[in-house]
C-alpha cells in the first residue's frame, strides 16, 4: 500500500447496528470502505449520509464464491457477520453455527489468499457463559458448558472464531485483534435485544404489567453504541496483535432495575413481573475493561442518558408507524 492510497477496509456485517456505526467511523477517518452483507437484519439506510460513500455488495458469508467478490484491493477486514439475538441461539442453532464456522473459515482463507495482513474478528461475552469472577477479564476461561443446549451455540462458534483467528494470526497476519462487545445499545439496534424488548413492552402494555424474561434479578452492563466506537477507534489505532480486548462498561445493573428506569423515562408506573430464566441463561455480565482503557479508553455516556436517547428514537418510529 503506497503512502498516497487510503486504506481500504472491508467490513463483513456492515449494514447491522454495530456494523453500520463501525462502517461511519471508517468513513469519517478517511477510509476506503466495502460492506458486504446478506441484508437479512441490516439495511443500507443504517449507513444514512455515509451510504453513497461505500460499496455495498450483497451476499452470502458461508458462500466461498459469494465473498470472494468483496475482496477487492482489500487491505484490512473487520469481520462481523454473525446470527444475533438470543432467540435464535435457541431456534436456529444449526443456522448459527453454519455461518459462525464457514464465515471465519472464508474470511481467513480469502485474506490469505489476497495477503491481507490486518484482521478485527468480532467475538461475543457469550464466550464466558457463567463467568468464574466479576468484573470478568480477558483470562477467564472460555466455556461450552453443555453440547445438548442448542443457547451455547452462539458462544461456541465465537470460541471457534477466536481459536481460529489466534492460530492463523500466529502465522499469516502481522495484525489480528479480537473484540468482545458486552451488550451494546442504542438507536436502531433491532428489536431481539432486552432494551427494545423492554421498551415495546412498556409503551405497548394495557394493565401496566410487565413480564421479564427471567427472574430480573439478572446483572448486566450495557454501553452505548457511541462509546462502543469510541473504544473501537482505539483498537484501529493501538490494538496490539494477537491481543483480546473486552468492550464495556462496568455500569452493572440488574434487569428489573432496568425495566423499571425504562418505565420512569416513559413516564409510566408498571409493575414487574418475573419468569424461569432461560436454561442456559446467564445471571451475570460484567467485564473488566482495564485492557481497553490503557489504550486510552473512557466511558462516557451513562446509562440513562444512552436510554433516554434509545427510547426517543423508537418512539417516533412508533409514531410513523401509528403505534
Amino acid at each position: 500500500m503506497t503512502k498516497s492510497k487510503k486504506k481500504h477496509f472491508l467490513v463483513t456485517g456492515g449494514l447491522g447496528f454495530i456494523g453500520s456505526n463501525i462502517v461511519k467511523l471508517l468513513i469519517r477517518n478517511g477510509y476506503n470502505v466495502t460492506v458486504f452483507d446478506n441484508s437479512s437484519r441490516g439495511k443500507i439506510k443504517k449507513l444514512g449520509i455515509f451510504k453513497s460513500k461505500v460499496k455495498i455488495i450483497s451476499g452470502d458469508i458461508k458462500n466461498f464464491k459469494s465473498i470472494s467478490r468483496a475482496f477487492k484491493n482489500i487491505d484490512a477486514v473487520i469481520h462481523l457477520a454473525y446470527i444475533n439475538g438470543t432467540k435464535y441461539f435457541y431456534s436456529k442453532p444449526t443456522e448459527v453455527l453454519d455461518v459462525a464456522v464457514k464465515g471465519i473459515v472464508n474470511i481467513l482463507d480469502l485474506s490469505i489468499k489476497k495477503k491481507i495482513k490486518e484482521i478485527y474478528l468480532a467475538s461475543s461475552s457469550e464466550v464466558y457463559q457463567t463467568p468464574t469472577i466479576t468484573p470478568t477479564s480477558e483470562k477467564e476461561m472460555l466455556k461450552v458448558p453443555d453440547v445438548y443446549n442448542p443457547r451455547y451455540s452462539y458462544g461456541t462458534g465465537k470460541i471457534l472464531t477466536e481459536v481460529m483467528g489466534i492460530n492463523y494470526g500466529r502465522k499469516y497476519f502481522n495484525k489480528l485483534v479480537i473484540f468482545r462487545p458486552h451488550n451494546v445499545y442504542g438507536p436502531d439496534m433491532g428489536e431481539e435485544h432486552v432494551i427494545p424488548e423492554l421498551i415495546f413492552k412498556t409503551v405497548k402494555t394495557r394493565n401496566n404489567h410487565i413480564v421479564l424474561k427471567g427472574t430480573g434479578k439478572e446483572i448486566r452492563s450495557f454501553i452505548y453504541i457511541d462509546d462502543f466506537i469510541g473504544a473501537f477507534n482505539y483498537l484501529l489505532t493501538k490494538g496490539k496483535h494477537l491481543e483480546v480486548y473486552n468492550i464495556g462498561t462496568n455500569e452493572a445493573i440488574n434487569i428489573k432495575k432496568l425495566a423499571k428506569i425504562i418505565s420512569s423515562i416513559l413516564s409510566k408506573n408498571c409493575k414487574i413481573k418475573n419468569s424461569p430464566i432461560p436454561v442456559g441463561g446467564t445471571k451475570i455480565r460484567n467485564p473488566s475493561i482495564q485492557k481497553i482503557k490503557k489504550l486510552g479508553f473512557k466511558p462516557k455516556i451513562s446509562l440513562k442518558e444512552g436510554l433516554k436517547k434509545t427510547i426517543n428514537f423508537y418512539i417516533k418510529n412508533l409514531k410513523n408507524k401509528g403505534v
